[in-house]
């Protein structure tokens, strides 16, 4: 399996970046619907495969949970769609390159959040909700479990848990960015969505999911949810964008220039 080096890794993230940036708002709009919609829908794969486990199992059902999530991004990078998360290091570095505005990156990540919420929102209540995926038995403990679990965490604990979140996040689409093959970009994306859904890290677009259902269940509010929200996009944003985004980008700026990108 070929695969890239770091350096060359970063031009083509750059160049993803202004691409993202010059999508038309209603092609934003619809990639940013499945995206949301993807990403939900390796959640709810995850509350339907742990949610009937024995309570003894312990972390081992978090592994396994942990294991068939990575579809989610799997289909946003192999089938098509925009995720703010992973948006947060593309078009960040594609700023700090100075290729692109700050307003086109801040109405990139205003109208991307929106459509994933929209995503998200559809599969909470059309499968969650509607045919009763997270509502009946198990399924609607483990899906409240996980949403309190989101939701207890205090405003600085919820963005340093973010931070964790995306930096691993956006590792796993740099490395998609590194291999040419489909075998190496879902390898490479495997394990560090893997270790963030294991850990338990707050996750934007995951919780646009979980929490809604939870919600939709009649557990918590709307508050509750926006509560956790915020700060879970501000510790994504801190992750992707500076962690993964500008760490790269200031470790590889000279060769860049060098080629002039």
């Amino acid at each position: 399996m070929s695969f890239h080096v770091p350096g060359k890794i970063a031009g083509m993230a750059i160049e993803a970046g202004v691409q993202k940036t010059r999508l038309s708002l209603p092609t934003m709009l619809m990639l940013g619907f499945l995206g949301g919609a993807f990403i939900s829908l390796g959640f709810l794969l995850d509350i339907r495969v742990i949610g009937n486990l024995p309570q003894h199992w312990g972390s081992l059902s978090n592994l396994l949970g942990g294991i068939v999530f990575p579809l989610g991004l799997i289909l946003v990078i192999l089938a098509g769609g925009e995720l703010i998360t992973g948006n947060m290091l593309s078009v960040s570095i594609a700023l700090y390159a100075r290729k692109i505005s700050l307003k086109q990156l801040l109405n990139n990540w205003f109208w991307v959040t929106l459509a994933n919420f929209a995503g998200a929102l559809f599969v909470a209540y059309c499968f969650g909700h509607v045919v009763g995926l997270t509502e009946t038995g198990p399924y609607l403990g483990k899906t409240v479990a996980i949403a309190q679990a989101k939701l207890q965490d205090s405003f600085g604990q919820t963005i340093i848990s973010a931070i964790g979140c995306n930096w691993l996040v956006c590792l796993a689409i740099w490395i998609a960015y590194g291999a040419d093959d489909i075998i190496g970009k879902i390898v490479g994306m495997w394990f560090p969505i893997m270790a963030f859904v294991a850990i338990g890290f707050q996750h934007v677009v995951a919780n646009m999911f979980v929490i809604p259902a939870a919600i939709f269940a009649g557990h918590f509010s709307w508050a509750d949810f926006a509560g956790n929200i915020v700060p879970a996009f501000i510790g994504n944003a801190i992750g992707g964008a500076v962690f993964v985004g500008f760490a790269y980008f200031f470790s590889f700026q000279k060769s860049l220039k060098e080629k002039g990108i």
